[in-house]
């Protein structure tokens, strides 16, 4: 994971590897943090009554890690955060596995709650990153925002 090229309180990736949220967690440190807050999107067996197997995701690379930046940049005009962390995995992944990471590293936790919310919510939204679902009967493509 590389360091976005304008500021150094921000980093985004796309990873085909599994998050490892202990090293990103121990790469927020910051003095200045009172608070180090953190939004780790998890692989879940079922939905809806039906056994999930795994997740598979798939990205429009260069398109989706410029978004991650435009994403944290915001995160960074809008709260008083310190640093900000957003890692999306591609891939298959299998349930419990950790598919999205978002960090943030603030002063206060307050703040830093609504930044970690704005940016899950943004990232479902905007960010070009499909999503399907493997069950035991099947498989399906899923609609932004589930």
């Amino acid at each position: 994971m590389s360091p976005a090229e304008t500021d150094d309180r921000l980093r985004v990736a796309l990873v085909h590897e599994r998050i490892d949220l202990g090293a990103l967690y121990a790469a927020m440190g910051d003095p200045g943090a009172g608070a180090v807050l953190a939004f780790a999107g998890v692989v879940r067996d079922s939905k809806n009554g039906r056994r999930v197997l795994r997740l598979e995701y798939e990205a429009y690379e260069s398109m989706a890690a410029k978004a991650l930046e435009r994403i944290g940049k915001e995160v960074l005009a809008r709260w008083p955060v310190r640093r900000v962390v957003l890692v999306h995995r591609v891939g298959m992944l299998q349930v419990g596995e950790t598919s999205v990471a978002i960090l943030v590293a603030t002063a206060h936790r307050a703040p830093g709650f609504e930044a970690l919310r704005h940016a899950i919510e943004v990232l479902k939204k905007d960010v070009p990153i499909w999503k399907k679902e493997h069950f035991e009967d099947g498989e399906v493509w899923v609609q932004e925002g589930s």
